[in-house]
C-alpha cells in the first residue's frame, strides 16, 4: 500500500509547478458605491426620526400638562405655555415628517439603483 501512495503519478513526471494567483480585489463600481452611501444615509435618518420620536413623546406630555394647567386655571402665563408647547409638538411633527419623507427619497433611489445593478 505504501508504494502506491508514495509513486508518482505518470500524469505529473516532468511537470512544472503552476503557482496559484490569487484575484485582486475588483475596485468598487460608481453605482455600489452610491448604494453604500444610500444606505448609510438610510440609517442615519432612521436613527434621526428615532430619537425625534422619543422628543416628540416629551413635548406631547409637556403640551398634556400646559394643557392641563391652562384649563384649570386662568393664568395668562398658563395659556401662553400651553400655546408654546403645542407648537413645539407641531414643529416636532412636522420635523419628523420631513425626516421620513427625505428617507423614503432616498429609499426609492436606492430601489432604483439596485435595479440598475441586475
Amino acid at each position: 500500500m505504501a508504494k502506491l501512495v508514495d509513486a508518482t503519478d505518470s500524469k505529473s513526471v516532468g511537470r512544472k509547478p503552476v503557482g496559484v494567483r490569487v484575484p485582486l480585489p475588483v475596485p468598487m463600481r460608481r453605482l455600489e458605491r452610491m448604494l453604500f452611501k444610500i444606505g448609510d444615509e438610510i440609517a442615519a435618518l432612521d436613527e434621526a426620526i428615532r430619537l425625534a420620536r422619543e422628543e416628540l413623546i416629551f413635548h406631547d406630555h409637556l403640551n398634556d400638562d400646559a394643557q392641563r394647567d391652562a384649563a384649570v386655571s386662568d393664568s395668562p402665563i398658563d395659556r401662553a405655555d400651553a400655546r408654546d408647547t403645542a407648537a413645539d409638538v407641531s414643529r416636532m411633527r412636522s420635523h419628523i415628517a420631513d425626516l421620513e419623507a427625505a428617507r423614503d427619497k432616498l429609499s426609492e433611489r436606492r430601489t432604483e439603483l439596485l435595479k440598475k445593478l441586475d
